[in-house]
């Protein structure tokens, strides 16, 4: 296939688009080999946080680009959790086909401000750009996992900022180890009652399979996942380690590692996707 917009993902109101975040090559290879085997497509997420682990954005950068060109399955890659405007206008040059504007911490006015000068400048260049309202919970422990977004508050927060997407808080908390998560599915409704554009899931790894399936049901259309995958790699590397505690070559446990991820990646994808 090739390189797409989420936009091109997202024209079935009905059913889930996941996107995935990456972090190391082996989760770009699991992701891409698990939409393959699934026939789905795809976001990759690559966040403001592990391009600053890499030092750099272009060469992880264009390695996810390559990848999403060369795969079989439409794929989209998104820069995730950007604050940075020079960051969100080099992936932007690079060929990033979306972008998810985190003004969250900012005051609600000054928010819609920079987020509707962002979504203007990026739409120039055919970018579709998500943003966040209501404060998911977890993130850098800024946020509340008790906060929720409001429905009428998000009809006016699309309106002014001209957003193709919207994150809402609804009980999800970003780096959960368990799926403890209580989603609010009824506020689900009421906000995709109010709001055009497609709603998104963020903090994911925290939530059951049967209420992701919920949510999607309800009206989610974008599910993000990262931190259960990185909980599958590091006990998938951990178990190959002690095996062979005697391992010096790295593809002896990340080849494992990345063969669990592709492993869930691919279950996850039918879980999103309804199938």
């Amino acid at each position: 296939m090739s390189l797409v917009s989420p936009a091109d993902l997202l024209v079935d109101g009905s059913t889930g688009v996941a996107a995935f975040n990456v972090i190391l090559t082996e989760h770009l290879e699991a992701f891409v080999a698990a939409a393959e085997e699934r026939s789905s497509g795809l976001i990759l997420q690559l966040s403001q946080n592990a391009v600053r682990y890499h030092g750099s954005l272009e060469p992880v950068g264009s390695a996810i680009l390559a990848a999403a060109r060369r795969a079989s399955v439409p794929i989209a890659v998104q820069l995730d959790h950007a604050d940075d405007a020079e960051l969100i206008r080099e992936a932007a040059a690079l060929g990033f086909t979306s972008v998810m504007y985190d003004g969250s911490r900012l005051p609600y006015a000054e928010n819609v401000e920079r987020t509707a000068s962002l979504s203007s400048e990026l739409h120039d260049s055919g970018i579709w750009v998500e943003a966040e309202l209501g404060e998911v919970g977890g993130k850098d422990g800024v946020h509340s996992a008790t906060a929720r977004t409001d429905p009428a508050e998000a009809a006016e927060f699309v309106a002014n900022t001209g957003v193709d997407g919207l994150a809402i808080a609804v009980g999800s908390s970003h780096a959960m180890t368990e799926q403890s998560a209580m989603i609010d599915l009824a506020l689900i409704r009421a906000v995709r009652g109010r709001v055009s554009v497609p709603l998104v899931l963020h903090g994911s790894s925290g939530v059951s399979d049967e209420l992701v399936r919920e949510a999607v049901r309800a009206g989610i259309r974008k599910v993000n996942v990262g931190t259960r995958f990185n909980a599958v790699f590091t006990e998938a590397l951990r178990g190959a380690l002690a095996v062979h505690p005697e391992a010096i070559d790295p593809r002896r446990y990340l080849r494992p590692a990345r063969d669990a991820v592709a492993a869930d990646a691919a279950h996850l994808l039918g879980v999103i996707g309804g199938r």
